[in-house]
């Protein structure tokens, strides 16, 4: 018995001594990133980290987060993030994301996040580098609101990122009960009567991005999209129905080219809410129309659209008609 006593006795102080150290060099590596940031121009600022989850847990909290990225004009204020690890294995954290706003920043524009009890869960690869093996992002309720008022809101959040092979990654989302906020729904001029809330908003594609997602994509720049597959992506809102699929190819200034098809289900509707948002041009309005009515009877619902959009040159067209510039796609 006496043996067993001090055997036990042994295996909790190492495993005290284990927890420490582990959580000592958990704290100064967050510390040094943010020192080595500083050191690089940024804006990083932090308060704490103070440490809790002993034994099965290491765990820091840390406050008054800030952090901004010249280069990229990316920055992130929050006033709490707390961040978990096995003991055994502390490279695969859960981050729990504050209930107070997560004010962001990009040369865009601004906006404030607000969770509840989102989390953000990663699976790394061992060694140094932190190469990304999956990532999940759940949350309760969320909203954006921008300067202008509300810009989006959901009662769910499910964002998945899984690693296939190489930089290829597959992606999956499903935000329940998706709504745009007032300040979307003025400039879209959207009907008064019109439904708050998306009937559903899902998709799953996979992206091949120019290297693989690791720590050096905070550290340094974020990988960029070089091959996007959409296999299937849903949105229904009211009476408006749009199902996508793509094949595009990204080429380092962010231009795609490849095709989108696209089912949607009383588009006219759907014109008149991109020119009223600026996607569409006013002038080329008259000319899509009748090209998209002419495809349109072909299925014999002249409401309802099956068509392939091609892009290429930073253009977007059905057939030969133009009917907007191609969106920029940079992860910033």
């Amino acid at each position: 018995m006496r043996r067993l006593v001090w055997l036990l006795g042994i295996v909790a102080l190492l495993g005290t001594a284990w927890w420490f150290g582990v959580s000592t060099a958990l704290s100064q590596g967050i510390t040094g990133w943010f020192e080595a940031r500083r050191a690089e121009g940024w804006q990083a600022e932090l308060a704490g980290p103070d440490r809790k989850g002993f034994p099965a847990r290491v765990g820091l909290a840390l406050r008054d987060v800030a952090l901004a990225d010249p280069a990229t004009g990316l920055a992130i204020g929050l006033d709490r993030l707390d961040i978990y690890a096995p003991t055994l294995w502390p490279a695969d954290p859960r981050v729990d994301l504050p209930a107070t706003p997560i004010t962001v920043a990009t040369p865009q524009g601004r906006g404030a996040l607000t969770m509840a009890e989102g989390t953000l869960a990663l699976d790394t690869y061992p060694g140094t580098a932190l190469g990304l093996a999956g990532l999940g992002w759940t949350s309760g309720a969320w909203s954006v609101e921008g300067p202008e008022g509300g810009l989006l809101r959901a009662t769910g959040l499910t964002l998945t990122m899984d690693h296939v092979e190489g930089a290829t990654y597959d992606l999956r989302l499903a935000a329940p009960g998706f709504a745009p906020g007032d300040a979307l729904r003025r400039p879209l001029r959207v009907p008064e009567d019109w439904p708050v809330q998306f009937e559903a908003l899902t998709g799953a594609a996979r992206i091949t991005f120019d290297v693989p997602w690791d720590r050096r994509a905070l550290e340094a720049r974020r990988p960029q999209p070089r091959v996007i597959k959409i296999s299937a992506a849903d949105a229904v809102w009211g009476e408006l129905s749009l199902r996508l699929a793509a094949d595009l190819t990204v080429d380092a200034a962010g231009v795609p080219t490849g095709s989108v098809n696209l089912r949607a289900e009383n588009w006219p509707i759907m014109l008149d809410l991109a020119e009223a948002s600026g996607l569409l041009d006013p002038r080329l309005r008259v000319q899509a129309q009748q090209g998209l009515n002419q495809l349109a009877r072909l299925t014999g619902d002249p409401d309802s659209l099956d068509v392939q959009l091609n892009l290429a040159q930073g253009l977007i067209a059905v057939g030969f008609i133009p009917i907007g510039p191609a969106p920029r796609l940079v992860i910033r």
